[in-house]
């Protein structure tokens, strides 16, 4: 596996396809608690054709470094590989967490993105006050608990429970500091006032169940890019693995120019 060292982290990412594939390179950016393996079907398909890359993010998967308090930090990362790979313009793609790091880097660096696409990501995070005093005890309980309920509500009703539990088992294994530290960056997070200075061409696709992130809050990010795509899928926050062939599918159009 390669691995990068930058700022006090060894990144591990996959770097697959034909350097001389058509279209720039499509580069991957996994949510919270997850790992690069949340993009394995997607990859096989678009790796045939054309430059893929993904990452584990620091701290995750077979990624080593502490969590960091902002989502600029991790987009740095991110860029970070870019220049090493030598990358100058690339698709970005970033589910949940993974998608604010895009949006973040498309608002630092425009010209390095090409087009974008958010899966089951939203420019704000935004409760009313049930849910904010819910999340802020939620935070409280023993950490494993707190992983599996964060986990459990992602899938859609109706999700094996068997795989359910296996996301669950793998996002355990993620340092508790490094899940507890991005959380808070996560809630920390906030692009809707600036999202219309992103003139990139941006996908959006999210899952109609989604209760994590959910989908008006989606819409709402969507009304402030100038050129935005929407897409929804019977699916809940984890469309990557729920509704791995129709979200590829997806993709592959906007990549390609047919939507």
């Amino acid at each position: 596996m390669p691995q990068l060292e930058v700022a006090g982290a060894r990144l591990t990412y996959d770097d697959e396809g034909p350097r001389d594939g058509s279209g720039v390179p499509l580069v991957f950016v996994h949510g919270w608690t997850a790992n690069r393996h949340r993009w394995d079907h997607q990859v096989a398909h678009f790796a045939e054709r054309r430059r893929v890359v993904r990452l584990d993010l620091r701290g995750h998967g077979d990624s080593g470094g502490a969590g960091v308090r902002t989502i600029g930090e991790l987009a740095r990362d991110v860029v970070a590989l870019l220049d090493h790979l030598g990358i100058e313009r690339c698709v970005l793609v970033g589910h949940s967490m993974g998608g604010m790091i895009a949006q973040t880097v498309a608002l630092e660096h425009p010209g390095r993105v090409e087009r974008m696409v958010l899966v089951n990501s939203i420019g704000r995070m935004a409760y009313n006050r049930a849910r904010g005093l819910l999340m802020a005890v939620s935070t409280l309980v023993p950490f494993k608990l707190f992983v599996a309920t964060n986990i459990r509500r992602a899938f859609a009703p109706g999700y094996p429970r068997e795989e359910v539990r296996r996301y669950i088992r793998d996002s355990a294994d993620t340092p508790r500091e490094v899940v507890m530290t991005l959380y808070g960056a996560m809630r920390g997070f906030d692009v809707l006032d600036r999202a219309g200075h992103i003139r990139t061409p941006t996908l959006m696709v999210h899952g109609y169940h989604d209760v994590q992130l959910p989908v008006g809050q989606m819409l709402r990010l969507a009304a402030a890019y100038p050129d935005a795509t929407v897409r929804v899928l019977d699916a809940g926050h984890e469309l990557p693995v729920e509704k791995p062939a129709e979200l590829t599918s997806v993709l592959d159009a906007f990549v390609s120019g047919r939507n």
